[in-house]
Order: structure tokens, then C-alpha cells, then sequence
């Protein structure tokens, strides 16, 4: 197993948890300051917004993040298309035909972080034009632009939900890499990569030889959790759990 040479961060879903997030920053600067590495790189992988707090509190820290020192690569996840979707046509529902502003969803929440109060799945025009003027066009286009389906690292595929065993790993379908659950999941084999994804919420990080669950259900009040991947060694970094990194079991 190898990185190419890389230290990755790989940082779990973070749904508007801006205090999370923080955390997690602080502590990979802190765990390159007592270890510093050649060529790190931080991979985030997706859904920044919906249930949380502070979706958009998010996106300006990710934003802003993306013009420091330490070289991120952004994914993009399911929850991420839905504020573009909503405002190209606010009465579409799309994948899992729930509407964006149903509860289950969270866009509410997202347009609340945005100042857009009383959204509801129920008369979704009715928030459409605040909700327009509120999010600002960068937000959307780094959503977009800037966040890819997946990043490739010499044996290890990053990717939001996970891939479909059975296509090549060059011929994805974009909407298995962003919500795909089986028949990833309970796959046993060899996906071509070992793959490193969010999105199916676990109790701790799971390292099932073939892919690595990295979804600690941060907005569900639990934790957020990021996986240092250096070849084959990969260690936990959980910030709101404990000081410093550990070996993932």
C-alpha cells in the first residue's frame, strides 16, 4: 500500500458542524507541528451543509481553507448538490424523493444558517427568492467548480458515498459516488483501491480491508473524525474524543 510519497487528512461528513470542523483544523495543524511531513494533504469528503447549525459558517471556512498552506482536495457529496438543485427549480425533490426541505433532509437548517427562516417542504416557492438573494454565488461555485467526485492517491480512491463493484473504477456512475450504500456496503472484495469514503453514518471508524468509513455522525452528536493515511499505516485523529492521534484498530 502506498501514498505516493503523501501524508492524507481524510476528514468525514461535517454537515454544518462549524465547531467541529474548527476543531479538526486546529488539530491536523497541531499534529503536523509535533510530526511535520513533506507533503500533506487534506481531503474532505463532502456533505459541508444540511442538519447542522452552520452550513454556511462551513463553506467559508473550506473556502478560506483552500487558499492556506496546507494543500485540500474538496468532494462533493449528495447533501452538497441540493441548495443548486433547490434553486433551479424549488419544487424538484430528486434522490430519495424526499424534498430538500423536508426535516429528514436539513435544507431548512442550511437556509436558516444563510438568515432564510420558515422554510418547509411544504410551500417550498415561498423561501425560493429569499433564498437566492441569501446564498452567495461562490458558495455555489465552489460546490460545483472546486469539489470533485473523487481523488485518486496511489492505492487509495476517495469518494463521498462509495463506488458500484461492479464498474471500473475509471467509469463511476455520479450517482453512485455520491449515494451509493449496496451493494458497496457489504462488497468483500477487491474494489481496485481501497476506498476511503463518508456518507453511511458508523459508530466509529471502520477499516473493512477494502474501504474505510469515515462518517462518525458528527451532526447526530457524535464526533467528527479524520484517518492520517501514510502507506499503509492509517492512525484516527478525533479532536472531541481525545488529544492527538491514535492507531485506528
Amino acid at each position: 500500500m502506498h501514498t505516493k510519497g503523501q501524508r492524507i487528512y481524510a476528514i468525514g461528513d461535517i454537515h454544518g458542524c462549524r465547531d467541529a470542523f474548527a476543531q479538526m483544523r486546529a488539530a491536523i495543524a497541531a499534529d503536523l507541528a509535533a510530526d511535520p511531513h513533506a507533503n500533506p494533504l487534506a481531503i474532505t469528503l463532502g456533505d459541508y451543509v444540511d442538519r447542522g447549525a452552520d452550513s454556511a459558517g462551513v463553506l467559508d471556512d473550506l473556502i478560506a481553507w483552500h487558499s492556506g498552506p496546507l494543500p485540500v482536495v474538496s468532494l462533493r457529496g449528495n447533501h452538497d448538490t441540493y441548495p443548486e438543485i433547490y434553486l433551479n427549480s424549488p419544487q424538484t425533490t430528486g434522490l430519495p424523493h424526499l424534498h430538500w426541505l423536508d426535516p429528514r433532509m436539513g435544507g431548512n437548517e442550511t437556509l436558516r444558517s444563510y438568515g432564510v427562516e420558515g422554510a418547509s417542504a411544504d410551500a417550498p416557492i415561498a423561501t425560493h427568492r429569499a433564498a437566492a438573494a441569501a446564498i452567495p454565488e461562490h458558495h455555489l461555485r465552489f460546490i460545483a467548480e472546486t469539489c470533485r467526485l473523487t481523488h485518486h492517491v496511489g492505492d487509495y480512491l476517495f469518494v463521498h458515498a462509495g463506488i458500484h463493484p461492479d464498474a471500473p473504477l475509471h467509469d463511476q456512475d455520479e450517482n453512485d459516488l455520491i449515494w451509493i450504500r449496496e451493494p458497496f456496503l457489504s462488497h468483500r472484495g477487491d474494489f481496485g483501491a481501497t476506498v476511503v469514503h463518508g456518507h453511511t453514518p458508523v459508530q466509529d471508524v471502520e477499516h473493512h480491508g477494502n474501504r474505510i468509513a469515515v462518517d462518525t455522525g458528527a451532526v447526530f452528536g457524535r464526533f467528527l473524525s479524520c484517518v492520517i493515511i501514510e502507506d499503509a499505516s492509517v492512525n484516527l485523529l478525533q479532536p472531541q474524543r481525545q488529544a492527538g492521534r491514535s492507531a485506528l484498530r
